[in-house]
Order: C-alpha cells, then structure tokens, then sequence
C-alpha cells in the first residue's frame, strides 16, 4: 500500500519534488506497519487523503521599491489538512521558496502540530522575496503587497500564519497591519506579532528554547545525562540556533560551534552570544567572519573549506549536536564524523537538516537521533499560546508561557517515546513521532467522513 502511493506521488509530482518526496517517504515507511494492522486506514483511504494538499495558493505579488522600480514576486499559501483546527503554519520569504520546499514543510508541519496536542492543523506559506538589503520601507511595502492577496484566504479561525526564515516580527507587524486596514477587523489571524498588539511573549525564543527543553528532559529519562558542563556544537546563526545556544548555555552546556550561509565559527572556549546577536540580529546580518577577528582563538571556516562532503560545524568531539540551520544540512560523513568523535544525541532544531542515510548510521549506531517534527514544536506551541491569549484577550506573562512552553516539550517527549516503545521500536523517535502524530490526525480525519 505505502510502495503504491509513494510510487503514484512521484508520478503525479516534478521530477525535482525532491523534498517533498523525502518527507513523505520517511513519514509512510514509518506508517506501514500500523496502516496493514488496521484496515479503517485503507478504508477510508487517510493515506492518499494525507499526502495530498487541501489547496496549493499561488499568487503575484506587485511592488515598488525606493527608486520607484516595480517589483513581482511569487507569493504562495498551501493549506495541508485542518482535521485538528485551523490551518497553522510560517510564512517564509527568501529566494529558495516555491512549491515544492513549502509541501515538505506543510506536510512536516501536520505532525509537529499534531505532536503538540494542540488543536491546529497543517500549512505553510511565503514568498521567493528576499528581504536582504531592502529597506524597512520596501519591505513595508512588499508585506502590504503580499497581504492584499493573502488576506482573502486566512483568518483566526480559518489558516493563521505565523513566522518563519525572513519573517520576524516587523514583517508580521507590516503584514497584520495591511490585514486591518483590508478587513476592519482586530482578531488573532497572525501570530508572532509585536508585543504592543496581541504578541505573546517568548515567541522569538520558543522553537530554540523548546529544542533544549526536549533535549534535556530526553537525556534525564533515556541516559540520567544532564547538559550542564557538555560540549554542544549548533549549525545556523538565525533566530531558531540563536536560541537554542541561548538555553543551551542557560543549562550550563559549553556551545563551541555556529554557522551561517558562508562558513562556520568554532569556539573552544565556548560561542559569545552576544557577539553573535550583535553580527545577526540588529538588521545588518554580517558575516559570523567578524567573529573570528574580534575573539582570539576561535576559527572562521568557510564554506569552501568544509572538509569533502560535509560541514565544519559536525567534524568537532562533541557530546551532543544541533542542527539549526536547513534542510539536509548533517551528511552521511558528518554522521560517521560525529558518532567517531563520541556524539551521544543529535536533536534537530531546523525542518528535515538531516539526510536519511545519516539517521539511519545514527540509529544504527546507538545515538539518540531527534526529529526536528517532536524537538522544534516549541514555536508552533507559543503560537497556539498566542492565537489564545487573543481570543481571550490576555495577556501571559514570562513565567507562564515559558512553563507552558517546557510542559509541552516534556509532553512530546513521553508522547513520543512511549508510542515507540508500544510499537516494539524503542529509542526510535522519528517512527515515534511520526505514528503518534499521524494517530491523532488519523482519528480526527475519520470521525469527520469523507
């Protein structure tokens, strides 16, 4: 059944669908066993009905920038599945977006919500704008544009965007404002929103802070292992890896490695945050290059350097490893490099940064293997906190989002562990997460009828 579909997708999709393919792929081989137990799976066909969007969105997106030149984007919207609540996904605004890397992630993110237990179904949208070296007002401009489009298929309780890569929160502010002036309505249709309108606090944390949250919580039940005093190596310098040093340094960890898109920095006395939020994370986005030439003793690799096949970021003795950054970003050779220098878990923070033959050296190699669906729901679960606080309109305050926040990670944690265990697979995370998110998708898709 699962060869059939697969092999009917890769018809039915471009030949160049590769992410897409490889999500869905993964996600199914997962799936087999329990789809030929149970035949309402094959009855009511939920595995042909989840591997296919509820609608693909696409749209042109008209500009003009400061030298009055007019512009056009693509602007898409996939709308995946809303069995559990309404569509719930980031909008992503970067060059690589199209089609295809916006289903895998639609498609990934039905299960990471699923996994937080929370009523919010499947999606994922954005644009192949590039916000680097625009102007606030241009980028006003172009969230304005894309706005008057998207704003005819979303609402609080239809499909709620929130951020992702290129989207923080000036660009949500931009967009919920263009949504107001379009609709007359103050309602929750966004979320990673300034603070000063409806945001909820922690929201820029969430994913890298909920990433060390399940990450601890699985080291204390799994190995009786804390983070305090391990060597840790982060891939990325974006929001999601900023983070997630930020909590892993919270915890007493010693993070000895990031990176950006055009090389690595390592360390050996452990990342300077601020140093990197000062290169990433004030609007100019610099090379981590000025991080070598400002602190003795670390060492700028770049990207044409990595050792053959691999990253620099992995080729370091580390206890513990994240990937942060982007899809397939951790080889098979970083795998083996890894599992040689003693890595004990690798826990993604980043959507799919691991190839399938490396999880599968990793599985087979005793290391704790984490995927990025069950440890980076952290932001998708302040998002839902979010979209709460302004239907009730509340406001939470630190304290409890973030014990919100580590309660749920916790929650995904045994959820997925103990579904593994019930499926005669222990310690696999990626077939725990993924039936024990599909179960609850499943059932939902059921009880609706056809």
């Amino acid at each position: 059944m699962v060869e059939k579909i697969l092999a009917s997708l890769e018809q039915s999709n471009c030949t160049t669908d590769t992410t897409f393919m490889q999500a869905v792929s993964e996600v199914l081989r997962s799936l087999e066993p329990i789809v030929q137990n149970d035949p309402r799976y094959e009855r009511y066909g939920i595995l042909e009905r989840l591997v296919t969007p509820d609608r693909i969105i696409q749209f042109k997106v008209q500009w003009v920038d400061d030298q009055s030149r007019v512009h056009i984007n693509n602007g898409y919207r996939i709308q995946f599945n809303n069995s559990l609540g309404p569509y719930k996904g980031g909008l992503r605004f970067h060059p690589s977006v199209n089609t295809n890397i916006l289903k895998f992630l639609a498609f990934e993110q039905i299960f990471k919500n699923s996994l937080s237990g929370l009523p919010i179904g499947g999606a994922k949208g954005g644009s192949d704008f590039d916000p680097k070296g625009k102007s606030d007002f241009e980028i006003m401009k172009f969230c304005r544009a894309f706005m008057r489009e998207l704003h005819q298929y979303i609402g609080a309780r239809v499909d709620v965007p929130a951020g992702d890569i290129g989207v923080g929160s000036r660009e949500i502010g931009f967009l919920y404002g263009e949504y107001k002036r379009i609709t007359h309505s103050y309602e929750g249709v966004l979320s990673g929103k300034p603070y000063a309108f409806g945001g909820s606090l922690l929201r820029p944390e969430a994913t890298g802070y909920g990433v060390v949250y399940f990450a601890a919580e699985m080291l204390k039940q799994e190995l009786q292992e804390t983070l305090e005093g391990k060597v840790c190596t982060v891939s990325g310098a974006g929001n999601v890896a900023i983070h997630t040093i930020e909590k892993l340094q919270q915890y007493g960890a010693l993070v000895i490695t990031c990176s950006d898109s055009d090389g690595a920095i390592y360390d050996p006395r452990g990342i300077d945050l601020s140093i990197v939020k000062e290169l990433k994370e004030d609007g100019t986005r610099l090379s981590l290059e000025g991080y070598a030439a400002r602190v003795p003793g670390s060492v700028y690799t770049k990207k044409a350097d990595y050792p053959e096949g691999g990253h620099a970021v992995w080729s370091h003795p580390c206890f513990a490893a994240f990937p942060c950054a982007t899809q397939n970003e951790l080889s098979r050779s970083d795998a083996a490099r890894l599992i040689e220098n003693g890595c004990t878990a690798v826990i993604e923070g980043a959507n799919m940064p691991t190839e399938p033959s490396a999880i599968e050296l990793f599985q087979r190699e005793g290391v704790l293997f984490v995927p990025g669906k069950a440890s980076n729901a952290g932001g998708v679960a302040v998002s839902e906190f979010e979209m709460s606080q302004n239907a009730s309109m509340e406001k939470w305050d630190f304290d409890k989002v973030d014990r919100k926040l580590n309660e749920i990670m916790c929650q995904i944690y045994k959820r997925v562990s103990l579904t593994a265990k019930e499926c005669g697979c222990e310690r696999n995370f990626v077939h725990g997460a993924n039936i024990a998110a599909f179960k609850r998708v499943a059932d939902a898709m059921i009880l609706e009828g056809v």
